[in-house]
This record gives C-alpha cells, structure tokens and sequence, in this order.
C-alpha cells in the first residue's frame, strides 16, 4: 500500500484517493460543508489556508495546505515507482 504526503507529516493511501480538487469554486464549498455536517471532514491544514480538497472513496472530505498540483504530482511519481522494474 502506497502512502502519499499531503503535508505536516500526514499521508493519506493512495489507492483511496477519488479526486484531488481545488477548494475555490462553490460546489466543492458546499460539498465541505455537507461532509462537516456528516462528521467525514479530516482538516490536516494546521490552520492553513485550504489549497486542496482530497475525496476518498469512503466519502471522507480531506482539507490540505498544499496545492492540489503538487499533491498530484506526488501521486503520479509514487505511481510510476511501482511500474519501473527493480
């Protein structure tokens, strides 16, 4: 199982991640605030501004400081690990 760094020492698994998106537009808003009203909102920005929105698939809402891009990118290089033989 691959962890993927989403920032201040938190991981989260990569094969649970559905989308990786940007906190800014209004449905993804209101898609947080549903999830706190649910109690499935994880918030590992310390505080931060949120610059990413990861949904899993057991419908948690996760908040991270760090940008979606960088997230994203931290997946695609833990995924072509897995490809490049030993």
């Amino acid at each position: 199982m691959k962890f993927i760094n989403i920032g201040f020492g938190n991981m989260v698994a990569a094969d649970r991640i559905i989308t990786i998106v940007s906190p800014d537009s209004a449905p993804v808003k209101r898609l947080i605030q549903d999830a706190k009203d649910a109690g499935r909102v994880i918030d590992v920005s310390c505080g931060r501004r949120t610059r990413a929105v990861i949904i899993t698939d057991s419908e948690h809402v996760i908040l991270s400081a760090i940008q979606s891009e960088t997230i994203a990118n931290r997946l695609d290089t833990d995924s072509e690990d897995e490809t490049e033989p030993e």
